[in-house]
């Protein structure tokens, strides 16, 4: 899937490298220059399209709408024939229904019964809203000032001209995309294959859910959070379980993970007192580097590229703490599987909001800390940090609504200040 490719030469490129405490938008850059996106195209029905990045430019061959069509319910007419003072009088021609074109005219001083969606009768270029409007017999009486002259027509091709790009390649299909795509008659998309990621946590003491807690053992969260937020990117997911923390387990895996995705995400194994012998297995197999990032959770990452047995892949190789491993998914992984997917570059989601308290910072590094949203009377949002700010303690993720940012070069937030959040629910 990808090709080799020279790391240092891209680290090299990043201004103030450090690898002992790298910047988080530097670590971000590195993986940004490196990772390449999947080429392989498929054809999909539209409705099998959702959360796929479109391959191709979709160009309307039509123009949308159609017709210069009414906005309204109400009566179409020539808006020079509104009258200056005074109420307008108007004889009623007839009745123009959606999906049906009036085959009469509408005469200069008279007016259409119209129905929203309904195609314009020629020479008539206004809608007035039949709540305003006042019916006696065969006319229609419109109040001075109700509208002015061209309100309430939907022109032909205001929505789509025909031949210009209605979705530009790289965009993540979202709902209203695909409402978009079947507005112009088309059945089909052309879009990138789903990006293949194996996973597995490593270490003697976890167990899969199921098995017997042994004495000194725990349960292994990660492998769920981390399925459940490759889920929403929509990849095609490869959960390699458990592997115990031995160095021929650890290559079996990563020989098997690579034959079988394009990306490998491991967590937990790559802290300076595990890394030895990971370091030494990736080596025979890739080119990789490990980094101590400056951010709060999550400072340990190993990143690169795996080859084994004629395949490759690219690596993620997180922390085992169950936060530092969903902070820095969103960090890191998360805009490098995007790339790596095709899509074009999406700013994170973030949200300015008011800290509610003050949040204590060290110099030199990005800290991420648990947020809690209430909405104030003046229409901003206030945060707050919750619960225990440790990085073994996931409940607080599951209360929290997003990631309470303090940026590299930021100083400790006081009460009032505004801070950004990095919010869950955007994050596909």
């Amino acid at each position: 899937m990808t090709s080799p490719f020279d790391l240092q030469h891209v680290i090299s490129c990043v201004s103030g490298y450090d690898p002992d405490a790298l910047r988080v938008d530097a670590a971000l850059a590195v993986m940004q220059a490196s990772v390449q996106p999947v080429s392989a195209v498929e054809r999909l029905a539209v409705r099998a399209a959702l959360g796929r990045v479109l391959a191709q430019d979709i160009v309307s061959p039509i123009d949308v709408p159609a017709h210069d069509n009414s906005a309204m319910d109400g009566y179409a007419l020539r808006g020079n024939d509104l009258a200056a003072q005074g109420d307008t009088v108007l004889a009623i021609a007839g009745r123009g229904l959606a999906g049906h074109t009036f085959v009469g005219d509408v005469a200069a001083g008279s007016a259409l019964r119209i129905m929203t969606g309904a195609v314009m009768p020629a020479g008539c270029d206004t809608v007035v809203p039949q709540e305003f409007c006042r019916v006696q017999g065969d006319t229609v009486i419109i109040p001075q000032g109700v509208v002015h002259a061209g309100d309430n027509r939907r022109l032909r091709g205001e929505d789509l001209a025909c031949g210009k790009t209605a979705l530009p390649a790289g965009k993540v299909l979202r709902p209203a995309d695909l409402g978009l795509i079947a507005s112009l008659g088309m059945a089909e998309v052309s879009v990138r294959r789903r990006l293949r990621v194996a996973f597995f946590s490593s270490g003697d003491e976890l167990r899969s859910v199921g098995q017997p807690l042994d004495a000194g053992c725990v349960y292994d969260s990660n492998r769920y959070t981390l399925w459940g937020m490759l889920e929403r990117l929509g990849c095609e997911v490869i959960d390699l379980g458990v592997v115990p923390d031995h160095p021929q387990a650890v290559e079996a895996a990563l020989r098997t993970a690579t034959a079988c995705a394009d990306v490998v995400i491991t967590s937990g194994g790559v802290s300076v007192g595990e890394a030895d012998y990971l370091r030494s297995t990736l080596a025979r197999l890739g080119d990789v580097v490990f980094w101590r990032i400056a951010m709060r959770p999550g400072r340990p990452l190993a990143f690169g590229q795996l080859r084994a047995d004629g395949h490759s892949a690219w690596l993620f190789g997180l922390p085992g703490n169950p936060v530092a491993v969903m902070v820095t998914f969103y960090a890191f992984v998360r805009p490098a599987l995007l790339h790596c997917m095709g899509a074009s570059p999406q700013p994170q989601p973030m949200l300015r909001a008011v800290s509610a308290q003050t949040l204590r910072k060290r110099s030199g590094r990005t800290e991420y800390q648990r947020g809690l949203l209430t909405p104030l009377p003046d229409g901003r949002w206030q945060v707050s940090a919750i619960g225990n700010q440790g990085s073994g303690v996931l409940s607080s993720m599951s209360q929290a609504h997003g990631l309470i940012v303090l940026h590299h070069d930021q100083d400790t937030a006081q009460a009032g200040d505004l801070v950004d959040v990095l919010l869950f629910e955007g994050l596909v």
